[in-house]
């Protein structure tokens, strides 16, 4: 897998790079303005032109009654609530986004300047991974890694040829769905977990990159408290045993030499198979987490919309 591996270092090196051209443009200062621009804006005085005078708030009617501050108060903040409701609604899971890193890859589990938000349940943390991992975009994506793969002739029980490539297509696909699912959906259900990348957004290039690296091994509980990322760890552990030791190939015959004896492929079913392909998962979600992290300065900057 070397030629994956160099296509995914490639590309991390390729997108850090425009972050850091990113980051620095928004760290140059800006320039102040003028007193000029703002007294233009004021009215001249003694030019004849009398100061404009706010008025006064207007008075109830005799049938109306006036409503105290915080009763306002608490009727905007429930219109805000209801609004953050509506939208949350139009995304599909309330608490998750419709981001796509790249425009087209999910990234349905991050969140940008979020704060404090209500935990998902552990319907809410199914869907959205469901949601993810059934994407169409998966199918294009999952055939890019195949046809990587069959060119290098890794695992080589595989074979070659339309049905090898539908054994590694396979393969590819029922990896990410279970290691999505146990990372994202069955692990943060059952030790209370959120599964979702909270984006920092603020800091330098170096401080939010080691932020979204340790959110490998940190993350967050339901109850808003930091735990170790037991989801992330133990998740993709279990999930690259069950590839390993259910559909990968394992000893095959590939034939016989000239004398007839046969000969056969390693097997790939064995512990140091499996802590490599756990070692892969985890290094993927960490380029991934950097991805993510600096993704909406990248969109913004290629939309051209404000910070």
């Amino acid at each position: 897998m070397k030629v994956t591996y160099l296509v995914l270092v490639c590309l991390l090196i390729l997108l850090i790079s425009i972050t850091a051209t990113i980051c620095s443009a928004q760290s140059a200062p800006q320039p102040e303005s003028s007193d000029a621009n703002q007294s233009a804006q004021a009215p001249a005085a003694g030019g004849g032109q009398a100061p404009q005078q706010t008025p006064p708030p207007a008075k109830p009617s005799a049938g109306q009654t006036a409503q105290p501050a915080d009763q306002t108060q608490s009727q905007t903040q429930s219109q805000d609530k209801d609004s953050q409701g509506a939208k949350d609604a139009a995304n599909g899971t309330p608490g998750t986004s419709k981001d796509r890193l790249f425009f087209a890859l999910p990234n349905f589990l991050t969140l940008e300047n979020a704060g404090q938000v209500p935990p998902l349940t552990a319907g809410q943390k199914f869907k959205v991974v469901a949601r993810g991992s059934f994407d169409p975009i998966q199918i294009v994506w999952y055939a890019a890694l195949s046809g990587i793969s069959q060119a290098e002739n890794s695992e080589p029980g595989f074979g070659q040829g339309a049905e090898g490539y539908g054994k590694r297509y396979g393969a590819y696909a029922a990896d990410g769905t279970i290691e999505n699912f146990f990372v994202g959906a069955i692990f943060p259900s059952v030790l209370r977990q959120d599964p979702r990348y909270f984006q920092s957004g603020h800091g330098s290039f170096f401080s939010r990159t080691e932020y979204s690296v340790s959110r490998i091994f940190v993350t967050r509980s339901d109850s808003g408290h930091r735990q170790f990322n037991f989801s992330e760890v133990f998740g993709a552990a279990i999930a690259s045993a069950i590839s390993t030791y259910s559909y990968h190939p394992g000893r095959t015959l590939i034939g016989r030499n000239s004398e007839g004896i046969p000969r056969y492929t390693a097997s790939d079913r064995t512990l140091k198979n499996t802590a490599s392909v756990w070692g892969s998962q985890v290094g993927y979600d960490t380029i991934t987490l950097v991805v993510k992290e600096f993704w909406p300065d990248i969109r913004r900057k290629l939309k051209k919309q404000p910070r």
